[in-house]
């Protein structure tokens, strides 16, 4: 049975910022101590000014390998609708190299429809995008498995979302992390639904590591929310911050609790 340590992660939403702020903001995340460094993969930014200030997420993603040392980096999530998957698995090999190792694959199947409009993909509907992430993860594994040079590790891939037929069907085959954003009870039972799933593939599901969200202005008690999504099997704790100022200092508790708790 695979076990995990608790890691903390940061969602810095590259939004209502200029590059200068985010390039701070990645500096102050690896400093404090945070294990993973997330953005998103969007064009316009999700809340407020719906024009405002917003970057590429898989540029980004490039920029920061070379920018950091020790932190993991990827994007939560990539929409698998921008781009072809043999170019994502190209692009993730290449960020893998440039970061020494430090990249996970997050990807999802899309929802923004602004993004789909404005920049020309077919939008389709929920269960039509989800059916195409399902085609494009067998590719992207056999792209990856023939790029020369190969990747420097098997490149964790993290797929987000709980839709109970489809996506955690789909992490079953082909996660090695599942990206949650519910708790308590719901959470209770999209792990039973997760297990059942990689019971039909032959999976075992220890082998999928589980990362949650925790959000909101004033993050909640690691030794309360911390201790009760540990105890339905999340490991990576992600929080999310936004531009202008990034506020990820809050994030010291959940650091110190992580620390106690792997010293264990």
């Amino acid at each position: 049975m695979t076990t995990y340590p608790i890691r903390i992660g940061v969602q810095l939403q590259p939004q209502h910022a200029d590059y200068a702020q985010i390039r701070d903001a990645v500096r102050r995340a690896e400093d404090l101590g945070v294990d993973v460094v997330f953005n998103w993969d969007h064009f316009f930014p999700l809340y407020g000014e719906a024009d405002g200030k917003h970057f590429e997420c898989w540029t980004m993603l490039g920029a920061l390998a070379e920018q950091t040392s020790r932190v993991e980096i990827g994007a939560l999530v990539t929409c698998n609708s921008y781009r072809n998957p043999e170019l994502l698995a190209d692009m993730a090999r290449t960020v893998d190299h440039i970061s020494d190792g430090r990249l996970i694959l997050g990807i999802g199947s899309g929802w923004f429809k602004r993004d789909y409009d404005e920049y020309g993909y077919d939008f389709g509907t929920a269960g039509s995008r989800l059916d195409d992430l399902g085609a494009a993860l067998p590719r992207i594994e056999a792209r990856l498995a023939q790029l020369n040079p190969a990747p420097t590790r098997d490149i964790p891939v993290l797929i987000g979302g709980g839709g109970e037929r489809k996506t955690l069907r789909h992490v079953a085959q082909h996660a090695d992390i599942w990206h949650t954003f519910v708790s308590g009870d719901e959470l209770r039972h999209k792990v039973e639904v997760l297990h059942g799933h990689c019971a039909a593939v032959g999976r075992d599901p220890s082998e999928i590591e589980i990362s949650a969200s925790v959000n909101g202005d004033e993050p909640p008690q690691p030794q309360v929310a911390g201790e009760e999504l540990r105890a339905l099997g999340a490991t990576l704790f992600t929080f999310s911050a936004g531009g202008p100022d990034f506020d990820i200092e809050r994030v010291g508790p959940w650091l110190a609790w992580r620390d106690e708790v792997n010293a264990g």
